[in-house]
């Protein structure tokens, strides 16, 4: 019986403590069937197939979301960072803006999740990067809502796990990964209003369903359940993590690179709650 359930159960046998054990008995088994049947119980269990398989997948431990999500941050950082340096007046101002305020935003993303009171640790530093992305406006808003997207369902898939830990830090690691993957989705709308399509295009975060995004490298693709399947999405775009990427490139440190990420005196709200 899950945490919900148990919940519910409880406060029928408290607010009918007066009765007797059989009618408390009868009033639960009344309450289990009308939820059952009207779908709610299933919801409260959370028996999905997405809750079951993040659940079940031994990969979605906490240290390996952790440092998935910060190795993620490495790279944003670092391609929000050289795409307004590499295509400068090729972006419009809105456009050039947006995306040096979404790299201040990555770094600060970045410096939490390897915080002391986190403790996230990236796998890597150093960041392949294909040159393409860089090779047009474009190219370079498509990798934005691409890798915003995996972002999002990685996100999704943390704050499934650290919400399950019945934690205080649990609980917080959940608030952060929140909080984090509202910004991405905010990147991701941004980014597909500067390729002129619907930014505001979706009612609910993306987790499993397939992309419905016309001429994206990934439309028609399905989310993943495993954080690590995060990487296998960049890594066939032709990112490399630590090492040599599929496609021609160049390799860029976070410490270089962040070293000249932008500041927006009005980007707000710069730590978790």
């Amino acid at each position: 019986m899950t945490d919900v359930s148990n919940h519910l159960y409880e406060t029928i046998e408290r607010q009918h403590r007066d009765e007797s054990a059989a009618t408390r008995r009868q009033l639960i088994k009344g309450t289990g069937a009308a939820l059952a049947g009207a779908g709610i119980l299933g919801l409260a269990t959370g028996a999905s197939p997405a809750s079951a398989a993040v659940k079940t997948d031994p990969a979605n431990s906490v240290e390996t979301i952790l440092a998935v999500a910060a190795t993620a941050e490495v790279l944003a950082t670092i391609v929000n960072t050289l795409g307004p340096e590499k295509l400068g007046s090729k972006l419009d101002k809105t456009t050039l803006r947006n995306i040096r305020a979404a790299a201040q935003q990555e770094k600060n993303h970045y410096e939490v999740l390897t915080s002391a009171g986190v403790g996230g640790k990236p796998v890597t530093t150093s960041i392949h990067v294909p040159d393409e992305i860089f090779s047009s406006p474009e190219a370079l808003l498509k990798t934005l809502v691409v890798g915003d997207q995996v972002f999002v369902n990685a996100y999704l898939i943390g704050l499934t796990v650290f919400a399950r830990q019945g934690t205080l830090s649990g609980s917080r690691f959940a608030r952060y990964a929140g909080e984090i993957m509202a910004v991405e989705s905010v990147h991701r709308a941004l980014a597909l209003q500067s390729l002129g399509q619907l930014g505001n295009d979706r009612a609910y975060g993306k987790f499993a369903e397939r992309e419905a995004v016309a001429g994206l490298p990934t439309t028609g693709a399905p989310g993943f359940y495993r954080i690590t399947d995060a990487v296998t999405v960049l890594e066939s775009a032709g990112f490399g993590f630590g090492k040599a990427g599929s496609k021609p490139g160049q390799m860029y440190t976070y410490a270089e690179v962040s070293a000249r990420t932008p500041s927006d005196p009005d980007v707000n709200t710069l730590t978790p709650s």
